[in-house]
């Protein structure tokens, strides 16, 4: 099948970036689930400031082009954000916004319908932009709109890791289930570390776990890790009301430290040797995922 045009582009960046200096390893997560209103997008953010409380420097892309609202929640103001660069009106430096704890921000558009829709040109553009920012980085935590869309999917297959957050209720559990299944089944991916979110204790967040991974062992073939459970707790709301991350305002508080664990357990994962830490092999990866969209 012909190669589609955001293909020839990414392909020719990639070769580009093969010829820049070395880069530093990056660690690159996607923060998914089957359904919105799950927690994710706080998760993703206090998650990257647990890691730069810990002495990472994580840079945090919200993903959900055209819903983006972690500028919202971390009460900032961005001037600008990706569909400027989209449009070409201004760099990725120029979008890029300093949050809490000195964490980096890529916004995205909120309420922007194109932006949720990009064709696969618009795609490599915005993926080359992103490997092409001249800041210190060891974590690029992916911030993915909620669901099975076409930039989530490739999002979460170029990723070296997919969290998936999950809360206890039928239709996250169901969808968080049918993520897994298309990942695995039409992407390759094997590999997914779960997370219940607001659960009522430690205890229920296992047993939710655990029924996840009961239908996912009879009936794909894939591993789950649990990689800790978030409890519900008051003190996230009224974070959420003051436009600030629980794991500042609340430190405390049972949910931040939860996140600061989940923190400490990311920190243990090894990072990729070689080429496979480099943004370079992010962006091949991209491409091979963009491939096999097309083939489908």
């Amino acid at each position: 099948m012909q190669k589609s045009a955001g293909a020839d582009i990414l392909l020719d960046q990639a070769e580009g970036l093969r010829r820049m200096r070395v880069p530093k390893t990056v660690k690159v997560i996607a923060v998914a689930s089957g359904k919105g209103g799950v927690g994710k997008t706080n998760i993703a953010a206090n998650l990257a400031i647990a890691l730069a409380q810990k002495g990472a420097k994580p840079l945090l892309f919200d993903a959900d082009l055209g819903l983006g609202n972690i500028d919202i929640l971390l009460g900032l103001s961005p001037r600008y954000n990706l569909s400027h660069v989209i449009s070409g009106e201004k760099s990725i430096q120029d979008v890029l916004v300093t949050g809490p704890r000195g964490i980096r921000i890529l916004p995205a558009a909120s309420g922007i319908a194109r932006m949720a829709v990009l064709d696969s040109q618009a795609q490599a553009s915005l993926i080359h932009a992103v490997s092409q920012l001249d800041i210190e980085v060891d974590y690029l935590l992916i911030d993915l709109a909620a669901g099975i869309a076409g930039d989530v999917l490739t999002f979460s297959r170029a990723a070296q890791d997919v969290i998936v957050i999950v809360s206890n209720e039928p239709a996250s559990i169901t969808d968080a289930y049918a993520l897994i299944k298309v990942l695995s089944r039409d992407h390759g991916v094997k590999r997914f570390r779960v997370l219940p979110n607001m659960v009522r204790d430690q205890h229920e967040g296992q047993l939710l776990f655990q029924r996840v991974a009961a239908v996912a062992d009879r009936y794909l073939d894939v591993t789950l890790d649990l990689v800790g459970t978030v409890p519900m707790d008051m003190a996230l709301r009224s974070a959420v009301r003051s436009q600030r991350a629980i794991v500042e305002l609340y430190p405390d508080s049972p949910a931040a430290c939860a996140i600061r664990e989940l923190a400490s357990t990311v920190r243990s994962w090894p990072l990729p040797s070689g080429s496979a830490g480099h943004m370079t092999f992010f962006m091949e990866r991209l491409l091979s995922a963009e491939r096999a969209q097309q083939n489908l």
